[in-house]
């Protein structure tokens, strides 16, 4: 059965999709089988892995069983993807009479053995989708910027997840926190790493012992439709994204990501 990952935390521009997008690209240049679901509205995930999404059916599709899952798969040089668009975001999943949480957790079923990672992206939101993704998941991992801001709101995602825990998905597992944009040379980051130590201990995980330094490869990767470990592998950033492949899946040949790549 399919490990399957979600990177998710309610506050936006904290890095969820180019983690997903590294986690999808590197584990599938590593010769896994991976499919990476986006329950993003703005549909950035695909972008990222360079997969053409013109003309496609959409995750919502799958989600409100009008399409069979296997027709709404795309192919892209980084695995398989369940894309999606802005009409995910009024998707009156909330209207659905009963189970509602559990919806994309029954959609993927039929594929559900096929993989070895899924990798399921989220929207900057704690609502029904964040929610989905949750209850058919064996792991998360929360990034957050190394800003005292990103640290607001955590409190209430850790209430999210316990609620999951209580009601749906009991093995859910809360990978870690991973730092973004981090300079250890600065007290700012420094601060962060401590407070965020400090909220890990109390939602039973950890902080990464990666950190993800900030690289400007790490931008400019989608708009050339490469994955980060081909556009620039000397990227510090890049090579950061591959010691947090080496610390989730340590059975992951970290060689062959950076030669496939």
């Amino acid at each position: 059965m399919s490990i399957i990952i979600t990177v998710s935390n309610q506050k936006g521009g904290v890095g969820k999709t180019t983690t997903s997008a590294a986690l999808t690209s590197g584990i599938f240049l590593s010769g896994r089988k991976v499919l990476g679901i986006d329950l993003d509205p703005q549909g950035n995930l695909g972008f990222c892995l360079g997969a053409d999404t013109d003309n496609r059916y959409t995750i919502l599709d799958v989600l409100k069983g009008t399409v069979p899952i296997r027709d709404a798969l795309v192919k892209s040089e980084y695995g398989d993807l369940l894309v999606s668009d802005i009409t995910l975001s009024s998707s009156g999943l909330e209207k659905f009479p009963s189970n509602r949480e559990t919806i994309l957790k029954n959609a993927i079923q039929p594929i559900i053995d096929e993989y070895d990672y899924i990798i399921i992206d989220t929207p900057p939101a704690l609502n029904l989708l964040t929610v989905n993704a949750y209850s058919v998941s064996n792991h998360l991992i929360i990034p957050m910027n190394s800003d005292i801001l990103s640290l607001v709101g955590l409190a209430q995602l850790k209430d999210t997840i316990e609620s999951v825990r209580d009601a749906i998905n009991p093995g859910l597992n809360v990978l870690g926190i991973l730092l973004t944009r981090f300079n250890g040379r600065t007290l700012l980051s420094r601060d962060v790493l401590e407070m965020a130590q400090q909220l890990a201990s109390q939602i039973h995980t950890k902080v990464f012992e990666t950190k993800i330094r900030t690289g400007v490869a790490i931008a400019e990767a989608p708009a050339h439709g490469e994955s980060i470990f081909s556009y620039n592998p000397r990227s510090a950033a890049v090579a950061d994204y591959l010691a947090l492949i080496d610390e989730i899946a340590p059975d992951i040949q970290l060689k062959e990501v950076a030669q496939n790549g």
